[in-house]
């Protein structure tokens, strides 16, 4: 699966789209020129930014910059999930935003967020409250509301570098393996026995060339990787309340036991403790 690039269209006189996308069933792995301000909530899902490979719970604020490769939030998301999505025309940042003098901070956010940025705490609070409110606003109060909403990240201090280099398409179009190909074959099976050597065979490089190239990458190895996401999908059946011996052969582990040692390493409890956890949180909110 090769990395897709994805055509914006703004409404006239618009400069910048605020929409509620669901993509739970795609792979939608894919870039655009366009700064992207996404915020989504679910009980568990997977956050693919750049290199970063990671999950997250509850919900997620993040600053994604121009052609850097990400993975839409809700990708396999079962349980209820909610997302607000900013794009933000780029000639509306070059024309509006860089020239002017008292929007430097925001310019330093800007030219930062092509690491990905994660933020936390009363800025991400404030900012979510205001992209709601900004739904039923007209254009010029919610163009207003978006240069309140950079300027506050821009000040804040709460918030998480994903990447530490740059991860824009141009990395990843030059180099002669597409992470997609591998994501794909890690999603087409991860249930069952993964071979090293067929995705090197894949991606036509010996099987010592993809171990190192892949560490290089991602730091981490092959299979640990496969590992972190067996335990993302097995956090998601966990929330259907399946299971939990189940879960573990349908994720592709063989061992019970090593699951719910796994699973304790990567989560901090274990897989029952993460059930009755998460399940009584979603039961006290119906």
């Amino acid at each position: 699966m090769k990395i897709q690039k994805e055509i914006i269209e703004f409404e006239d006189g618009k400069s910048f789209k605020l929409f509620s996308p669901s993509l739970k069933n795609c792979f939608f792995w894919h870039y655009h020129p366009e700064i992207e301000l996404v915020y989504v909530e679910a009980s568990n899902g997977i956050r693919h930014v750049g290199k970063n490979i990671s999950d997250f719970r509850e919900s997620e604020l993040l600053l994604i910059g121009s052609n850097v490769p990400h993975l839409n939030f809700d990708y396999k998301i079962q349980t209820e999930c909610k997302q607000l999505v900013l794009q933000m025309r780029e000639n509306f940042l070059q024309d509006l935003i860089f020239p002017v003098p008292e929007f430097e901070n925001i310019k330093h956010l800007l030219d930062r967020s092509y690491l990905g940025l994660s933020f936390y705490g009363e800025a991400k609070k404030i900012v979510v409250e205001k992209l709601h409110r900004m739904k039923d606003e007209n254009s010029f109060e919610s163009l207003i509301g978006l240069i309140e909403i950079l300027n506050i990240l821009a000040n804040s201090d709460e918030v998480k570098e994903l990447n530490n280099e740059d991860t824009r398409i141009k990395w990843f179009l030059n180099d002669k393996i597409r992470m997609g190909t591998i994501y794909d074959y890690i999603n087409e099976n991860y249930d069952k026995k993964t071979n090293v050597n067929e995705i090197a065979q894949i991606v036509s490089l010996s099987t010592p060339a993809f171990c190192r190239y892949f560490k290089k990458q991602t730091n981490m190895t092959f299979t640990d990787f496969v590992n972190n996401y067996r335990i993302n999908q097995a956090k998601l059946l966990l929330l259907q309340n399946s299971c939990i011996t189940e879960i573990c052969f349908q994720v592709g582990f063989e061992s019970l036991s090593y699951f719910n040692k796994l699973f304790k390493q990567h989560v901090g409890e274990t897989p029952s403790e993460f059930k009755k956890k998460h399940l009584n949180k979603v039961e006290g909110m119906i």
